[in-house]
């Protein structure tokens, strides 16, 4: 199935997917959120948080979360089950985050990636996100820098 679009549905998280997001943190990510710091952003009047599920099963396939702080927003993760990569999940997600952006008059959308996640950066990249700095050694488990991208919605704060 890897390259088809997988059919999804984009709902916003709730708690009755945390213990799937749990399960995704702990295999995508070498430091993962618990149950508990998700169940908290479900209180959070900054964060949207969204799930994708598929739209047959409903089963969680993906999510990402975003952080919004005046015009600024901070997408902190963005994960899909790996045997669900590569059917257009990530860029769904993603793109909601970006309409959303540009309907709130949003400045920009910022986010943190591996340098060696090419993948999650040709994507990010695909979005009109561009380098604008990295953080040096920010990940472990490698230990690694991290690559900050940024997709400004206002030309004049990108000069």
């Amino acid at each position: 199935m890897s390259g088809e679009k997988m059919n999804v549905r984009v709902v916003p998280m709730n708690a009755d997917h945390l213990d799937a997001l749990e399960k995704l943190e702990r295999i995508c990510f070498s430091r993962p959120w618990s149950r508990k710091m998700l169940a908290e952003e479900l209180e959070n009047q900054c964060a949207a948080f969204l799930v994708a599920e598929d739209a047959d099963s409903g089963e969680v396939v993906g999510y990402a979360g975003l952080l919004v702080m005046a015009d600024e927003g901070y997408i902190t993760n963005v994960a899909v089950f790996p045997q669900f990569r590569r059917q257009g999940i990530a860029g769904e997600l993603v793109q909601v985050f970006l309409r959303f952006a540009q309907a709130n008059q949003l400045a920009f959308l910022t986010l943190e990636v591996r340098p060696s996640n090419t993948a999650a950066i040709a994507l990010y990249q695909s979005f009109g996100f561009e380098e604008v700095g990295r953080r040096k050694n920010y990940y472990d488990l490698p230990k690694e820098d991290a690559l900050i991208l940024t997709r400004y919605f206002h030309e004049e704060v990108a000069q």
